[in-house]
């Protein structure tokens, strides 16, 4: 089986994680999950500005509409998808007495993001000057 159906079913039965090492301090599992309810809301933020993309801004060309409302709404999706991810290779890292797992994921969505705001600034601003 492999790593990715693995966590797939860690994310589905997480009381699976606790087979592994042994229980961390609650406060650091605590922390883990906090993060994990961040994660997700970012994630709802990210389809919510996908939704207003679409809602709000009318007078946009539809192509560019639903362009910006789709990155945004895909951001969002990956970012949840990501917030489940993380939190279960954190909990094993923790158990496991390692040290906690590094991604790429938030320079990456950060710089969609600022990709995103970048073009709907050029493109509002273009819809307005038209």
């Amino acid at each position: 089986m492999s790593e990715f159906v693995r966590n797939v079913r860690l994310w589905l039965e997480p009381e699976q994680v606790r087979d592994q090492g042994t229980a961390p301090d609650y406060r650091f599992s605590l922390a883990n999950e906090r993060t994990f309810l961040a994660w997700l809301r970012t994630a709802l933020a990210l389809i919510g500005g996908g939704f207003a993309v679409d809602q709000f801004l009318p007078h946009l060309r539809w192509a560019w509409r639903v362009g910006l409302a789709l990155a945004l709404l895909g951001a969002g999706v990956l970012c949840a998808l990501r917030a489940v991810h993380h939190w279960v290779r954190c909990e094993q890292a923790m158990r496991r007495g390692e040290d906690l797992p590094v991604s790429r994921f938030p320079a990456v969505l950060s710089l969609l993001v600022a990709v995103v705001a970048v073009v709907m600034v050029v493109v509002v601003l273009a819809g307005w000057a038209g």
